[in-house]
Formats: C-alpha cells, structure tokens, sequence
C-alpha cells in the first residue's frame, strides 16, 4: 500500500512573511518624478523672469541710445530724403536714398528694444547722459554730427550743385557723429540685440562715409 499523501501548512513560527509591496521604493520614486516636474517647473519660470529681471532700464546706456539715437537717425531721415528727392547728381540721390530707407529701419528697431523692455520711446534723461562723458558732447543741444536748425534751413532751401555738396558735406558730419555714440554704447552693453544691431550700423555708416567723402572730392574736382 501506499503512504497516505499529506499537505503541509507552515506553521505560526514560519519565519517568512508574505510578499508585500515595496512601498518605500513607491515613494523615492514619486519624489524624484515630483522633484522633475517642479525642477522643470522653475527653469521655465526661470527663463521667463530672467530677461524681464536682467532687461535694460530706463536710465541704461542701453536705452539712452536708443532713444539719442532715434533723434539722431530722424535728422539723417530728412537729409537723405532731401537729397534722393531735388539733388542733381545720380550717385548724390542714390546715397541719399539708400540713407534714408535705412535708418528708418534702424529706428524702428531701436523703438522696438524700448517696447520690448517695457520702456517709453522718450525718457526724462538730458541728450547724451547715458555716456560718461555725453555732457561734453552736446553743444547748442545737439548731440555729436547733429546740423543746427540754421543748417537745416540752408540744405531744404539749396538748389542744383549746392543742395549735393551741403548735403554731402552735412552728412560726413553726422555720420562722425554718429559713429562716436556707437562705439560708446558698444563698450556700454553686453545686451546682444543692442551690439549685434549697433556694429552692423557702424560698418553701414563707415562704408557710407567712404561713398560720401569720394563724392564730395569728385563734385569739388
């Protein structure tokens, strides 16, 4: 005969517990997925803030520039339309016209640095204040290169060859001028849009003096 089967059961001293679930490790992972989203969480927030904290302020050298600047440029605006529009020599319009177009995009740009700081296109500042030494350079009010009004009124009364040369010998002066606040704001600002944008004026205005100055020698014989 066989021996009768029996089922074993363990006893109460059993010293294995039942399988339970790991609850600790649960929770470390739950935390470390709840530590990523507010880490997450706070770069996005983080590069929210951070330009809105590190933008140019309303007495920066960054936003006096801008604002100099736009004065400065709709003076140049002026001049140039006046030369594409009555000179008579074809380069002297050609130069006028391409001076025009484009500092008035350069304007724009600049109103565009001071909105998206959340700053007035006009500010309470004395012209040049935000160099160190922009006193020096305003004279009668009218920052470097600048024409008086009496000037002005001489180059929108001028007629034939003398309309070309006032012109061209005005705006010699302003791009002079013009260049010295540049190079100010450049050694002034790190902000990127400002350097990237103030260089690429510069090397316009430069080769814009080159073509000036060959035009004036060539009217003058």
């Amino acid at each position: 005969m066989s021996a009768p089967t029996t089922t074993e059961t363990p006893s109460l001293g059993d010293p294995t517990p039942p399988e339970r679930p790991d609850t600790g490790r649960r929770w470390g992972v739950a935390a470390l997925a709840l530590a990523v989203v507010v880490g997450l969480l706070l770069g996005y927030a983080g590069g929210l803030l951070t330009p809105r904290l590190t933008r140019p302020g309303n007495a920066s050298a960054e936003a006096g520039f801008a604002r100099d600047m736009t004065t400065h440029h709709a003076q140049a605006v002026e001049m140039g339309l006046i030369a594409f529009q009555r000179a008579t020599d074809p380069e002297v319009r050609s130069i006028g016209g391409d001076i025009a177009l484009g500092q008035q995009g350069e304007m724009g740009a600049m109103q565009s640095w001071l909105r998206s700081w959340g700053l007035d296109p006009t500010g309470s500042q004395p012209p040049m204040s935000w160099m160190p030494d922009g006193a020096m350079t305003v004279k009668n009010g009218l920052m470097p290169g600048m024409a008086t009004p009496e000037e002005m009124a001489a180059l929108r009364a001028a007629q034939g060859r003398d309309l070309d040369v006032r012109f061209l010998t005005m705006m010699i002066k302003h791009h002079l001028g013009g260049i010295h606040m540049i190079d100010a704001v450049l050694d002034a600002t790190d902000e990127p849009d400002v350097v990237r944008t103030a260089q690429t004026m510069k090397n316009t205005q430069q080769t814009d003096l080159t073509n000036l100055q060959n035009a004036l020698k060539r009217l003058n014989g």
